[in-house]
């Protein structure tokens, strides 16, 4: 699966993409992570590279301008199943039936928004869907990005060691959360691991941890 990444802060991703897991996944081939620089299709008679403007009727901030996000989204070569995401607070709340959804294309293509925003025509004529990953305001889309680049990604075969850890946790099931999770030592200041958990009985085992999921509220 390949991702492309837009935005004016390319070097925000390395240090997260480049360890562990998303690491590991790469090495594999099994993803592959692309970022473009939108400043590089800003007009190139501009000094300042800029890719963005003030907004028409006024107001404060900052708006990313369409013609350079047009240009980036044309030079990226798209393959068969892929799908443009523009990050935004407008967009549909991102939830696991959404990353189990994502996963089925070859591509995903991701506008991570700055400033005061994106030119609407973006979302206008541009993209197949907005997203958000939650209630709340940041200061771009870099964060969402690596947020859905991680959801997905250990949702594909091949990444996770065991294939149980992504059926059998949070979310997996429609509203609920996964059962609490203990390990050694068995006593800690007094603080004592469930018996259950240590008697080897798997169908107890078993019983104890769904009376032990949470219902998400």
């Amino acid at each position: 699966m390949q991702f492309n990444i837009i935005t004016i802060f390319p070097d925000i991703f390395e240090s997260y993409f480049s360890k562990a897991m998303i690491k590991r996944a790469q090495d594999k081939k099994i993803i592959k992570i692309k970022i473009a620089d939108l400043r590089k299709y800003a007009d190139k008679n501009d000094p300042h590279k800029s890719v963005d403007d003030t907004p028409y009727g006024g107001g404060a901030g900052m708006v990313l301008m369409v013609e350079p996000i047009y240009k980036v989204l044309k030079s990226i070569r798209r393959k068969k199943k892929s799908r443009v995401i523009l990050f935004s607070a407008r967009g549909k709340t991102l939830i696991q039936k959404d990353l189990q959804r994502l996963k089925k294309y070859d591509q995903l293509i991701m506008i991570c928004g700055r400033y005061e925003g994106v030119d609407n025509r973006v979302a206008e004529h541009l993209i197949d869907e907005e997203i958000s990953i939650g209630n709340y305001v940041l200061t771009g889309g870099e964060i969402p990005a690596m947020v859905l680049v991680d959801g997905i990604t250990r949702l594909l075969p091949g990444v996770l060691g065991n294939i149980e850890s992504a059926q059998d946790e949070s979310f997996a099931k429609e509203g609920e959360l996964e059962y609490p999770q203990y390990t050694k030592p068995e006593n800690f200041k007094s603080w004592q691991v469930p018996p259950v958990l240590l008697s080897g009985h798997h169908q107890e085992i078993k019983l104890w941890r769904d009376k032990h999921k949470r219902k998400i509220q």
